[in-house]
């Protein structure tokens, strides 16, 4: 098997594996078994492990953010080099919800192993959205310019927080499934971003309305001695 073959078939059988069993439960030896290489051959293109972990995640990860920034610059272009904080947001969390959600595509190996990948977390690829945020940073800035005199603060966190419920969602959709009782859909990946996008502009949008409005005044004190009916 030629070189090029031999680490793509090492890197499908991995993604299988691992959307299929977990990081804890797969030993490199699964991996060449499953590719019908030899473990040399994992351990000249990769090195270990961790490393073939990472590089999984990043292929994966460079996908979705490649996405997610092109959406981004359609919806500046469209407003003139200033988009809607909607528009910010839907960006940033529609292509991992699409991703991973919906009957077209959460059966995939690709889904299966990013939705493994949101509920490990294993050190590999820890270190590397603790280091991978320059993207993150584009969108903070498109905030920036859809929000202007908004404390930077606030869009973090409000950044944040869309990231987090996309993330939850994915993560925990047949416990919502079940608290649910079927109730909320999760093929109906479209509407599932609009509920983010829109908490996530309430939040932000309220937050600077609060910023701005003077504090409420405190309630007058009566003194004397409290009965159990003023508790």
């Amino acid at each position: 098997m030629a070189s090029d073959q031999t680490r793509t078939a090492i890197l499908a059988a991995a993604e299988r594996l691992y959307a299929e069993r977990g990081f804890g439960d797969v030993t490199l030896r699964d991996i060449v078994a499953e590719a019908n290489v030899n473990l040399a051959a994992v351990n000249y293109h990769f090195g270990s492990k961790d490393e073939l972990i990472a590089e999984l995640f990043v292929t994966r990860s460079i996908q979705t953010n490649r996405e997610r920034l092109n959406e981004l610059k359609a919806a500046e272009e469209r407003g003139g080099g200033r988009a809607a904080i909607e528009d910010i947001m839907r960006a940033l969390v529609g292509p991992t919800l699409r991703g991973c959600l919906g009957p077209d595509r959460e059966g995939s190996t690709a889904a299966r192993f990013m939705i493994r990948a949101s509920i490990e977390s294993v050190p590999p690829i820890r270190r590397i959205k603790n280091r991978e945020v320059d993207h993150l940073r584009k969108f903070a800035a498109a905030m920036r310019r859809a929000m202007p005199g908004r404390d930077d603060t606030e869009l973090y966190w409000g950044l944040h927080f869309a990231l987090a419920m996309a993330h939850h969602t994915i993560r925990e959709k047949e416990r919502l499934l079940r608290l649910s009782e079927g109730k909320c859909d999760l093929d109906d990946v479209r509407a599932i971003i609009d509920r983010v996008v829109t908490v996530t502009v309430m939040a932000l949008t309220m937050g600077e309305a609060a910023v701005s409005a003077p504090p409420p005044a405190r309630p007058a004190v009566m003194h004397g001695r409290l009965t159990r009916q003023d508790l």
